[in-house]
């Protein structure tokens, strides 16, 4: 009886403490990466739709921001298209945050131009020299006889970290170059310009714009999970901290690891990091 009576204490207990760790913690607030966000969107849709008393917001402001929010506390999540910086997580430790990256996709960046331009293919090298202003007509390249429209993320982008990082090998761009707040914008910009070039997100191509080979390599969900498209990053989720086990954060953290994560993250033209 009396090891009856422990059992059903200790399961009680289990329950209790179950039922605190969602007691006051209905809430999840992300911001950051406009790359992120389509899946942040998404995976808050779904996780709201299975359970009704959870709500979740998604603001974009950018990677840096993302950030920034999380070491001040604004945020649960901080979604980021590319790795915290060390002065970031320096930040972060002083003020008690333990940033933990959780990848919960992988991503291409495809360079973007008009449908209308007759250019297919260029390499890295001519990418990063057309934003150096080394290259400046089309013409230069096999193209109409019109001058470049350079079209670039602005700096507190981890878009633009990435493209910093892989193309231009941390060479400062030309001063011509035009910088846009978001992947939606620089799709928008190229789509309405028939000279222009840009990057953006792999789930951010549609048939309003081209994506072009690099390197002899086409951006998709096969060519980057193998690793041979050679402008690829993972995207992350941060969180102070791993999440406690039976939260609401725990769960919507672990939902890209799932099958229906996997196909949300499909859905949007993103690559998954699970195969089931």
């Amino acid at each position: 009886m009396n090891i009856i009576k422990r059992g059903f204490a200790l399961y009680s207990a289990l329950i209790l403490t179950v039922s605190l760790a969602f007691a006051g913690n209905n809430k999840l607030v992300m911001d950051g990466s406009t790359t992120v966000g389509p899946i942040a969107k998404a995976f808050a849709e779904y996780y709201m739709q299975q359970n009704k008393d959870v709500n979740i917001t998604v603001s974009e402001s950018g990677s840096g921001n993302g950030a920034k929010s999380l070491i001040n506390k604004a945020c649960d999540i901080a979604n980021m298209s590319r790795f915290m910086k060390g002065k970031e997580f320096k930040a972060a430790a002083d003020k008690g945050i333990m940033p933990v990256a959780h990848v919960v996709a992988m991503d291409g960046l495809p360079i973007l131009v008009h449908p209308s331009n007759p250019v297919d293919k260029l390499t890295v090298d001519q990418v990063r020299d057309i934003y150096l202003g080394k290259i400046t007509n089309w013409k230069q390249l096999g193209g109409p006889d019109k001058k470049i429209i350079k079209i670039s993320r602005d700096t507190n982008s981890g878009t633009y970290e990435t493209f910093n990082k892989l193309v231009m090998k941390k060479q400062k761009i030309a001063g011509d170059c035009e910088y846009v707040g978001s992947n939606g914008a620089i799709r928008q910009r190229v789509q309405s310009t028939s000279s222009a070039i840009g990057y953006a997100g792999l789930g951010f191509v549609d048939k309003t714009v081209k994506a072009l080979s690099v390197n002899d390599v086409f951006p998709s969900a096969k060519t980057v999970a193998s690793g041979k498209y050679p402008i690829a990053r993972p995207l992350y989720m941060f969180t102070n901290g791993y999440p406690k086990l039976g939260t609401h954060l725990h769960g919507f953290m672990t939902l890209h690891l799932s099958p229906r994560g996997q196909e949300i993250v499909e859905s949007i033209g993103f690559i998954p990091v699970t195969q089931y």
